[in-house]
């Protein structure tokens, strides 16, 4: 018989607005376009993101927390919704200067902005949902 790990994953989610283009730039225009579609609008266009954080842990004897949600939410809104939301992800986010703003890209970038500032014992997954049926995860 296993023993039993006690592992419990807490989830955090949270909501941002943003603008992207997708776009390569050593690319010529009718290859961006067949290649990205509506994705590539030089104008721009909007996604409503919903970010899920999950934390996985043994709850700590003290508080019998993986992690307290209250500051889960705040490293979110520090790390992640200040920076991102409202914003031309292109334009005005330098993660995203040389790097194409795909949801594949944007859940990495995010994911290296959390990392370091949770307790490294703890394991972190994320998902970003693009639109309600798009989404993404990492790390898988």
């Amino acid at each position: 018989m296993q023993a039993v790990s006690n592992k419990v994953a807490v989830f955090r989610k949270e909501h941002f607005n943003a603008a992207h283009r997708l776009n390569n730039a050593t690319w010529d225009d009718a290859t961006n376009k067949a290649i990205f579609g509506k994705c590539n609008n030089p104008n721009y266009h909007g996604h409503n993101y919903d970010l899920i954080v999950r934390v996985t842990g043994v709850p700590e004897n003290e508080t019998g927390y993986v992690m307290d949600t209250k500051k889960l939410s705040d490293l979110i809104k520090e790390k992640v919704l200040d920076k991102f939301d409202h914003k031309n992800l292109n334009e005005d986010c330098a993660e995203f200067k040389n790097l194409n703003p795909t949801a594949e890209n944007i859940v990495i970038v995010i994911y290296n902005l959390l990392r370091p500032e949770i307790n490294p014992e703890l394991d972190i997954q994320l998902r970003l949902y693009e639109t309600e049926r798009n989404f993404v995860e990492y790390p898988v």
